[in-house]
């Protein structure tokens, strides 16, 4: 019998937690922020830019299977290899006055720029109603995009496409190109996205640029940012130095020799969260166009920054991996150990919505000041 009560009150708390989830997902509707209209027909009409949809296909550059062992290498090494020479890709979905228009951009304090893929709706979601939300911050204007790509699986990607149409439609948030979002096409993205950046927001004082999985607090960010200058150099996260390929094939992040021959990577920020200023983001869109991609798009950035002996800058306000606590008796998730942070990576949609609320709540008291 008290096995049974268990079993229950764990049912009856389970529907609590899912019926919470989805009010969150689907109700709680904020003032400013439309609500999608969903009609099921898929005739998605694609929005090209700069006449896009007649760019011929890349074709495959088969010198390179001419490379040492390139029979050997994984599947997906093999494709970088002979793609990596492509960078023009049809844009599906288009955001081109998000700014306003480039002279008016200069107006845009706070670009947030957030790579996700077009399942994650909703990350997408939870973002927009908490930290992602397009507001003034005394003063201070926020923009948001989303950066995604397509589907491998053919039947998946016709109704994501679909989806991510009726969110542009919505939110006009959604930058899409027609090029497979996979870990190593990444870079891939981030090239595309400062190339949009260069064409219809040129003059976003800073950047962010991160994961759909991370918490930011937005009010410690701007604080932050008004301290700096958007016209000088500023490239910001978790810093990493003294780094080189991970040469394990098993591995995600595995570099075979065939990919660089180099030892050592540059000194870099891991992409999960960045901060940067218009100025660095001009310099890494120049030196894109002529540094070859590289399948880690973190270490990409750092490339991009050495060609003009610039360096990036550790904050320790920037978790990229997550908040550790100096007990396990502590409860991590203790809004009062991210209440003076910049980001914290990752979370979960419904934990960005609880630690939102939390972190503004005029009643919080955390005593003494926390270290972690």
């Amino acid at each position: 019998m008290r096995l049974s009560i268990v079993k229950i009150n764990g049912i009856i708390l389970l529907i609590l937690a899912l019926t919470g989830f989805f009010f969150f997902i689907y109700g709680d509707k904020d003032r400013g922020e439309p609500n999608p209209t969903i009609s099921f027909h898929f005739n998605v009409v694609t929005a090209a830019l700069n006449n896009s949809e007649s760019l011929p296909a890349c074709k495959m550059n088969t010198s390179m299977e001419s490379i040492v062992d390139f029979s050997k290498l994984p599947e997906h090494i093999k494709d970088f290899l002979l793609y990596k020479h492509c960078r023009s890709f049809p844009q599906i979905l288009n955001s081109p006055d998000k700014c306003g228009g480039p002279a008016a951009s200069k107006n845009v304090f706070l670009l947030l720029a957030i790579k996700s893929s077009p399942s994650n709706y909703e990350r997408r979601v939870a973002i927009r109603k908490t930290w992602g939300k397009e507001t003034s911050y005394e003063g201070a204007h926020v923009k948001r995009i989303f950066l995604s790509g397509t589907s491998k699986n053919e039947r998946e990607d016709r109704h994501l496409r679909h989806l991510l149409q009726i969110e542009s439609q919505t939110y006009g948030d959604i930058l899409q190109w027609d090029f497979h979002d996979t870990f190593f096409n990444l870079t891939l993205k981030q090239f595309l996205f400062h190339v949009w950046l260069d064409d219809y927001c040129p003059g976003a004082n800073f950047i962010f640029n991160g994961d759909d999985d991370v918490f930011v607090n937005t009010f410690n960010v701007i604080t932050y940012l008004q301290n700096n200058e958007p016209d000088k150099h500023l490239f910001v996260g978790h810093l990493i130095a003294n780094s080189r390929p991970d040469r394990i094939a098993a591995s995600k992040y595995y570099v075979p020799v065939q990919v660089t021959a180099s030892d050592s990577y540059p000194m870099y920020c891991p992409g999960g969260g960045i901060l940067m200023s218009k100025y660095t983001a001009h310099v890494i869109y120049n030196n894109s166009q002529e540094i070859e991609l590289f399948p880690i798009d973190d270490v990409y950035l750092g490339m991009c920054l050495a060609k003009s002996k610039l360096v990036p800058a550790s904050h320790m306000g920037m978790r990229i991996e997550g908040v550790h606590v100096p007990s396990t008796k502590l409860d991590p998730f203790n809004p009062c150990y991210y209440r003076e942070l910049l980001l914290v990576h990752r979370f979960l949609p419904y934990q960005m919505l609880v630690m939102w609320k939390a972190i503004q709540d005029p009643h919080l008291d955390c005593g003494q000041k926390l270290f972690i």
